[in-house]
């Protein structure tokens, strides 16, 4: 029978106790903070590091922060940067060739992840990452340097208690409440004179932490008003998402001349794939000293929205901006389905705040829901 943690209260003047716990015990604490005017994730060392006292207003194509009125750590949602920089590499050396007279020596990645601390994991990230726990380490194919750098990980989630301009994670079955994946949530509280985190361990790890730090129990208002809070929120959604049939539905759109309207539109800047959670393209590059002395092959970040990234021998398959956004949206919200038995969306609106122009994923789709295939899009 799986254990039932008891949830504590953590006084706002007792959260850095809960660094310094995880600083120890030897993590290094990675979590969100401000810079150029942005929400993004970096190595942090204290509380004062976080976004305190900050919003996000997001909406399609537009990013701001703003002053929340109150003293928040996590008054923020998601930014443009997602967790999956740490495990899924933007850039690694898969490995190195030396060569030594006539024969040559081969060293493989020595990537291995670190004992780190995420603070601060959003209920859709948390689904992003179990995503790619899935996709790239449960499947045929492990990617070993991913499954390296996921192990000494401690996840702090945060319950969601405001909803972004963008956010549909609701709809998506995603959030805003952390339903797994991490080893404690905390659920931030401001108001009445009181500034607190309701703390929850899902996991021995986190409630053998919890033990150790400064708190106090929990009480039914306490818990009743942690509840409410992060409910309000699924009404606060600026999006959602119908994935009743979504599958389906996009199958029978393939051909829709809509893709061509779309592409009027799309830039084909790779924004929504960079910053979306779940992406994983990549492509390899292999390269080789002047002198023949060493080679190495790199693995980078790539996007399907490049040209070259479809090139096969004579050319690229998906020449135009509809077949590379058709790709992507097909994806994210039918194929991969049939791929890996979920979606590929955690309905976190990134795409939508980011892309330049505006392009809204799920306006798109409740377009298509109203459309029937009547032609075919030239590719």
């Amino acid at each position: 029978m799986e254990k039932t943690y008891q949830p504590r209260v953590i006084e706002r003047d007792n959260l850095q106790a809960l660094f310094d716990a995880l600083s120890k015990s030897g993590h290094q604490l990675l979590g969100p903070t401000v810079r150029n005017n942005a929400v993004v994730l970096d190595e942090i060392g204290t509380v004062e590091d976080l976004p305190i006292g900050v919003v996000d207003q997001q909406d399609g194509g537009n990013y701001r922060l703003t002053d929340a009125g109150a003293p928040t750590c996590f008054g923020h949602v998601v930014g443009p940067q997602s967790w999956k920089k740490y495990f899924h590499l933007p850039k690694v050396t898969l490995w190195t060739a030396t060569r030594d007279g006539k024969s040559f020596a081969v060293e493989e990645s020595a990537e291995h992840g670190q004992k780190r601390a995420l603070i601060g994991v959003r209920a859709c990230d948390l689904a992003a990452l179990d995503i790619h726990d899935k996709v790239l380490t449960a499947g045929p194919y492990e990617d070993s340097i991913y499954r390296r750098m996921r192990q000494n990980v401690f996840v702090v989630a945060v319950n969601c208690t405001r909803a972004g301009g963008t956010c549909f994670c609701s709809s998506m079955g995603t959030g805003p409440k952390a339903a797994s994946g991490y080893d404690l949530v905390l659920t931030e509280l401001v108001g009445n004179g009181r500034h607190i985190f309701i703390a929850e361990p899902g996991s021995k790890a986190g409630a053998k932490l919890l033990e150790q730090l400064p708190t106090q129990s929990c009480s039914g208002d306490d818990l009743a008003t942690a509840t409410a809070a992060i409910d309000r929120v699924t009404g606060q959604m600026g999006r959602e998402l119908n994935t009743d049939g979504l599958k389906d539905r996009m199958y029978k759109v393939v051909e829709h001349p809509h893709w061509e309207e779309i592409a009027a539109r799309c830039l084909t800047c790779g924004n929504c794939t960079l910053v979306c959670p779940t992406c994983f393209c990549t492509t390899v590059e292999d390269w080789t000293s002047l002198g023949g002395a060493t080679a190495e092959r790199v693995r980078r970040w790539d996007s399907c929205f490049t040209v070259d990234f479809s090139y096969i021998h004579g050319g690229s398959i998906r020449p135009s901006a509809a077949a590379r956004y058709r790709q992507w949206m097909m994806h994210k919200l039918a194929s991969w389905q049939d791929q890996f038995g979920m979606s590929g969306c955690v309905g976190c609106g990134r795409c939508i705040t980011w892309c330049p122009v505006g392009i809204d994923i799920t306006a798109e789709a409740a377009t298509f829901a109203g459309k029937t295939q009547i032609a075919r899009v030239e590719a």
